[in-house]
């Protein structure tokens, strides 16, 4: 486990960043999985002034997205869909043929979840997975359980995580109550993991995830046992590690 402390937000999206590029350098058409909600946004500003900058290109890049609402069309400014292509791909050069993100507005989940996988698979697996971290420890949508989830599923938020999105839709009754999210055994098959955390909030559930016990009740602990993790804190989400 490499943990990097940066000073603020701003360092943390560009070290963020320059770890994205150092993979995409490294393997050309690499494949990388991609998270949304508001702390990977500076990172994804940084590849795209590097893209304009003539430093970066994305060309031959596979993305995997690591969730998305059901029942959100994919034009609805709250899906994942239009985060990501208003935030990153409609910025940048890649084919939007290599970006997969689950459809949450599939008539068989189901079968949804397994195509996703199989896509995957097809890809020869994920070099870089970028993840966020929740205030209850999930990652992706994968909720704290009883038991770690698998491969890609259908899941119920839970009440923290409805909470917490409600700020994106005006009210709590608006946020769906269903999402698909790559499972756990998923997110540990890929070959290098970098989890992100900014402000306070955050602390505490960095803290269990790196120095607590390893349990699906904090679905993050489990990434004490991946053999490439990297974590980047700003001061205020590292501020509890010992």
């Amino acid at each position: 486990m490499n943990i990097i402390f940066a000073r603020d937000y701003d360092e943390l999206s560009r070290l963020a960043a320059a770890k994205v590029a150092d993979t995409m350098r490294s393997k050309p058409g690499a494949v990388l999985g991609l998270p949304t909600g508001s702390t990977p946004l500076g990172m994804y500003r940084e590849l795209i002034s590097m893209y304009k900058e003539g430093k970066l290109s994305f060309k031959d890049v596979t993305t995997f997205n690591l969730d998305e609402y059901e029942g959100i069309p994919k034009e609805d400014e709250n899906s994942y869909y239009r985060f990501m292509r208003d935030n990153f791909f409609s910025h940048i050069d890649i084919d939007k043929g290599r970006t997969n993100i689950p459809d949450g507005m599939s008539c068989d989940v189901e079968e949804e979840c397994r195509d996703y996988e199989r896509r995957i698979e097809k890809a020869s697996g994920i070099d870089l997975m970028v993840l966020g971290i929740g205030n209850n420890g999930h990652i992706g949508f994968n909720e704290p359980a009883s038991y770690y989830a698998g491969i890609t599923h259908r899941v119920k938020l839970h009440q923290n995580t409805i909470e917490a999105n409600a700020r994106f839709f005006g009210s709590v009754e608006k946020v769906p109550k269903y999402a698909v999210t790559m499972g756990i055994k998923s997110i540990m098959h890929c070959r290098s993991i970098m989890i992100l955390a900014s402000g306070k909030a955050k602390a505490g559930a960095i803290k269990k995830a790196l120095e607590g016990s390893i349990t699906p009740e904090l679905p993050a602990s489990v990434l004490q046992l991946h053999r490439d993790l990297t974590v980047i804190v700003d001061e205020e989400a590292g501020s509890l590690l010992k």
